[in-house]
């Protein structure tokens, strides 16, 4: 199969100095609304022309990948890789955190099989995109072939194509697969260099033993692959997962599309690290949502220095902390769009 490739366009900036005077003259002290400043900067650049132009944000869809992993016959997790088709079929059926969230805030949610053990029951709302039924351990082989790796970033582009084509301009990505946390450990430690100890959390809530084999296991699988990881393509097909894979592909071509994706946590921002390390003008497309309750998750940020909306100390994944953000966003387009300015208001401007 042909090397996938995204033609990624940096911001232009050309209205940048304009939106923030427009910021800026609204009735309220310099800076005073905070991050939300800083987001509709971004939300305007990404989304409007000019200056004039009111950011409007269209039919937001959040995507759950889902995918096994070799390496949760290890014990990395609490749960037994079988949870991950269950949960696939509780999302289906609508009774999942995320589903929750959706109904609520206004998302339109759509499930993805990328490879998990056994496939969803036939007459269940889930899209198949499968690359297999599990990645291998990746402490003992590369978690995919080269030809899944192809495939899995052309399926992640697919998969929010027809969301586009309507006229989507927000995206978010969730995931679910047992053992993904160990994936995401890893892919970031092969992209910053830092030590196992570093980067690998709880994940779902296990016990110190279980972190301890979690890091001697990625450091295995880091020291098995060391020559081979010199690029970010060669660090997802060795140590990612299936849905990992598919969600840089998603990541991406929204980026190539000009429009917004909101990143939610520790699983997702490995994502996002290597979308930035192939394609660094990505990286203009991404919102963070927030700072999980995954250890390494704050360090990630750090190293792609970027700073979250939210900290509720999360760790579900699913897509639930980019979801929850979506009223920020909203918030920081409406002020943007319909907050008076002094001028228009009459009141004495303070900003001087």
């Amino acid at each position: 199969m042909n090397e996938v490739r995204f033609k990624i366009q940096p911001l232009k900036h050309s209205a940048k100095s304009a939106i923030s005077t427009r910021i800026a003259q609204k009735t309220k002290p310099l800076g005073a609304l905070g991050k939300l400043e800083a987001l509709a900067q971004q939300l305007a650049e990404v989304l409007t022309v000019d200056a004039k132009q009111p950011i409007l944000l269209q039919q937001p869809v959040l995507t759950v990948f889902a995918g096994d992993h070799g390496i949760a016959t290890e014990g990395v997790s609490i749960a037994p890789s079988e949870v991950t088709g269950q949960m696939v079929a509780n999302f289906a059926n609508g009774g999942a955190a995320i589903n929750v969230f959706c109904r609520q805030l206004g998302w339109q949610l759509q499930v993805v099989d990328c490879g998990i053990l056994q496939p969803p029951a036939a007459h269940l709302a889930v899209i198949s995109q499968r690359l297999g039924s599990s990645t291998a351990a990746f402490h003992n082989a590369p978690a995919m072939s080269e030809a899944q790796l192809q495939q899995g970033l052309s399926f992640g582009a697919e998969s929010i194509s027809a969301a586009l084509q309507a006229g989507s301009n927000v995206f978010a990505f969730g995931e679910m697969g047992i053992g993904n946390t160990s994936s995401a450990a890893a892919i970031f430690s092969a992209l910053s260099g830092l030590p196992a100890s570093e980067t690998v959390g709880k994940g779902t809530g296990v016990s110190a033993e279980v972190m301890a084999k979690k890091c001697q296991l990625i450091t295995q699988a880091l020291e098995l692959h060391r020559a081979a990881l010199t690029s970010p393509w060669a660090i997802l097909r060795h140590l990612g997962g299936f849905e990992i894979c598919q969600m840089v592909g998603a990541m991406l071509a929204v980026a190539q599309a000009g429009k917004v994706v909101l990143v939610d946590g520790f699983i997702a921002t490995a994502a996002a690290m290597l979308a930035v390390a192939a394609y660094p003008a990505c990286k203009e497309y991404l919102v963070f949502a927030h700072c999980s309750g995954e250890q390494g998750h704050q360090k990630m940020l750090d190293y792609l220095q970027v700073e979250a909306l939210l900290n509720l100390q999360l760790r579900l994944g699913e897509g639930t902390g980019a979801a929850l953000a979506l009223p920020l966003l909203q918030c920081a387009a409406a002020f943007y769009n319909d907050m008076a300015s002094f001028a228009t208001a009459a009141v004495t401007e303070v900003n001087h």
